[in-house]
């Protein structure tokens, strides 16, 4: 006989094909391209970067989960490989590998794990692992190889370049700066495979055009309202790396539109008061670690209201 029982779950109720795993499968494809740009300008060792920052967030996501959430197949949806491959794409491919490997279990162990493992985290923990070399380890996060220098040599990004040394920006060639022809780090040199990499998700839908357009916006309007060239301010830095792939990361951002404009236009805004008028060049990875703590209050503010709801006068 069949039962008329009904099956009483929890949400959510309606179910779809896109999971974390083909998500997190995306974003890798879409970040491979900016990754090669790094290698083919810095040399392989920016692979070995990627690698070990790779396998230390893959090592510390097993041996948390196991011990601390008893599960065995957290490294299943791909986020431990996203984490490590956008912090090396945050770091120089001149960084000493124990330091790499450091940063990747940081940025698991406490940006991650510590809050409850995917899903429950506060912070990007690629960003909390950046933060926490550059801290740890300020002369080595902040020494950049130059492009296809065979002797090692390194210099300033165009960023420090401008403000401590007083590089004018209307003399930079665009061009070559789009091509990746400047010292920084491994995201920082593929504007243009970042682009495409960012038009991909979008079209995969698998990010909206609400942050990334209301942070690059913020950025533009500030840019021409105190006389700074837009194209510089948009391709130096790690501007590009960070709107397009850990400002949009569904668990550290808004849910609501109202919110996703807010979060966006204030992480443009920090992001040139921290280039231009702090002592620190690049203000992308503060702006978003800020705006990443103010996501609960936002959601909160801009909640949508529920049908049939009176409000308070």
């Amino acid at each position: 006989m069949e039962s008329n029982r009904i099956t009483v779950t929890g949400s959510p109720h309606v179910s779809a094909q896109r999971t974390t795993q083909r998500v997190m499968l995306n974003v890798i494809l879409a970040l491979l391209p900016a990754m090669a740009c790094g290698i083919w300008i810095f040399g392989w060792r920016s692979a070995a970067v990627a690698a070990v920052a790779i396998i230390a967030c893959m090592l510390t996501e097993y041996v948390c989960a196991r011990y601390m959430l008893g599960r065995r197949d957290s490294l299943r949806d791909c986020t431990a490989i996203v984490t490590g491959l956008l912090l090396a794409m945050t770091l120089p491919s001149s960084i000493p590998l124990p330091m790499a490997f450091a940063g990747g279990v940081f940025a698991i162990g406490v940006g991650k794990m510590a809050f409850g493992g995917t899903g429950q985290n506060i912070f990007n923990p690629a960003l909390v692992g950046r933060v926490f070399l550059l801290i740890s380890f300020p002369v080595e996060m902040t020494t950049w190889p130059l492009p296809l220098s065979p002797d090692g040599m390194t210099g300033a990004t165009l960023l420090s370049a401008m403000k401590e040394s007083g590089v004018d920006a209307s003399s930079i060639d665009l061009i070559q700066i789009s091509l990746g022809n400047m010292g920084g780090s491994l995201g920082e040199v593929g504007a243009i495979a970042l682009v495409a990499g960012w038009i991909y998700l979008t079209a995969r839908r698998i990010v909206r055009l609400v942050i990334p357009l209301s942070i690059l916006g913020a950025v533009v309007l500030l840019a021409a309202l105190t006389g700074n060239n837009i194209a510089v301010e948009l391709l130096s830095g790690g501007l590009l790396l960070g709107t397009f792939f850990m400002a949009t990361d569904y668990v550290t951002s808004p849910m609501t539109t109202k919110g996703m404009l807010i979060y966006g236009i204030l992480i443009g805004a920090i992001t040139f008061v921290i280039r231009h008028y702090g002592s620190y060049p690049e203000g992308i990875s503060f702006a978003i670690l800020i705006m990443n703590g103010c996501t609960p209050l936002i959601n909160k503010l801009t909640r949508p209201r529920l049908f049939g709801e009176r409000r308070k006068k």
